[in-house]
């Protein structure tokens, strides 16, 4: 017997609909579906996600409600030191955000903990945020208790295993209420004094290709995988946490070496791109994050269709460069450049992310941005949210569920 339940998403004034079919093998004289449950039968549950062009074609009426104001702070991803729910929920309710990052200093000690604070962020189910994590395993880890394999030894191993510890750390992110995780390093490079060097899951592009669509694959099925640092440290020595690497390698070299990783990733069906701040002068003097150059490479080139986010914002103001000094204007620029969404840690304050929204309004007021270029990151990342919204990555088991039998 089956028996089709709707459940109807409400979000900003837009309803979302997901079918899930429950099926039941009834046992001898099991007239019903509840019978069946009583007399011990199993049943299974299948969500069904909304096809895409119906995500698509909601987002778009989602936008098109949108004010000004509200297509500027949905394209924010933002960020406070707290692990106080009532704290997050405040600044989640204030800014009207699109996202969150959580850092160190938003785990609590244990997961239970953590599913609590990730549930005060989402102050409305049906359209939730983007919370996003750094959660690649190893060196760059926020949930201490992921003890799968990381790029440290991934990268001698076959890839077989990235994509079991991609689906066993997806599977964590998501049981803590974490939609997308920010994990899958697409840099590679031989070199061992890089700083990237550990955190890559290839020493070559053909290894690390491999390996970062094996854990695209392995992730993508429960959590939204990103992709980074685009365009790729390896060829860029430096760290950009504290400076903006630069390298003079051509776009035909990159595409025969670096930018092989990602694009197999992005091949992979990886949602998500994150643009590093680091250059390659002979195709931008800017950093790429700021680039709309390498924008259109990851648009056109490689046939990205995501949403493209900058890597944390703050990090081009420890560069200590005083054309970067500004984090207003590095958010508006790198918008400008064609990101979807803007985030900022580093030297950021609770009221950082307000006065980005406000930044980004006024240039879209002055011409700047083109409102078509917020509207499209908007649409981008409002698709994005209620693809987490109706296709059923939040029914995850409870992090204290007891085994059954």
């Amino acid at each position: 017997m089956g028996t089709g339940i709707a459940l109807r998403l409400v979000g900003a004034a837009v309803a979302v609909t997901a079918t899930v079919a429950i099926a039941v093998s009834p046992g001898p004289g099991a007239a019903h579906a509840d019978d069946a449950r009583e007399a011990g039968d199993e049943a299974s549950v299948v969500v069904a996600a909304a096809s895409a062009q119906d995500v698509g074609s909601t987002a778009e009426s989602v936008v098109a409600a949108m004010s000004l104001r509200e297509r500027a702070a949905s394209v924010v991803m933002g960020h406070i030191p707290s692990t106080d729910p009532a704290a997050i929920r405040a600044y989640m309710e204030s800014t009207g955000i699109g996202g969150f990052i959580l850092m160190g200093a938003n785990i609590p000690a244990d997961e239970t903990s953590l599913r609590g604070l990730t549930a005060a962020l989402t102050v409305d189910p049906a359209f939730p945020p983007l919370i996003a994590v750094d959660q690649e395993g190893g060196d760059v880890s926020r949930l201490p208790w992921d003890d799968f394999p990381s790029a440290r030894t991934l990268k001698d191993a076959p890839s077989a295993a990235a994509e079991d510890a991609f689906a066993g750390r997806a599977a964590l992110v998501r049981r803590a209420g974490i939609g997308v995780n920010f994990g899958v390093v697409a840099d590679e490079t031989a070199d061992p004094s890089s700083f990237i060097y550990r955190r890559a899951l290839g020493t070559t592009p053909g290894d690390a290709a491999e390996r970062v669509v094996a854990a695209v694959q392995g992730e993508g099925a429960t959590a939204l995988s990103t992709l980074k640092h685009f365009p790729g440290h390896g060829a860029a020595p430096g760290d950009s946490h504290a400076t903006i690497p630069s390298t003079a390698m051509t776009q035909a070299e990159w595409s025969g070496a670096d930018g092989v990783p990602f694009a197999a990733g992005i091949d992979a069906g990886a949602p998500l791109l994150m643009f590093g701040h680091l250059a390659y002068t002979a195709v931008d003097s800017a950093p790429a994050s700021l680039s709309a150059a390498w924008h259109r490479i990851a648009r056109d080139d490689l046939g990205f269709e995501g949403v493209s986010v900058t890597d944390d914002l703050g990090m081009l103001q420890s560069a200590g460069l005083p054309q970067y000094a500004d984090p207003v204007a590095n958010a508006v620029a790198a918008v400008a450049a064609g990101n979807d969404m803007v985030l900022t840690v580093v030297s950021s304050t609770p009221e950082t992310a307000a006065r980005t929204v406000d930044g980004i309004v006024a240039a879209i007021e002055s011409g700047a941005i083109p409102p078509e270029r917020l509207d499209e990151a908007a649409h981008r990342v409002a698709a994005l949210r209620l693809t987490l919204a109706a296709d059923g990555r939040g029914l995850v088991p409870c992090g204290n569920c007891a085994p059954a039998g």
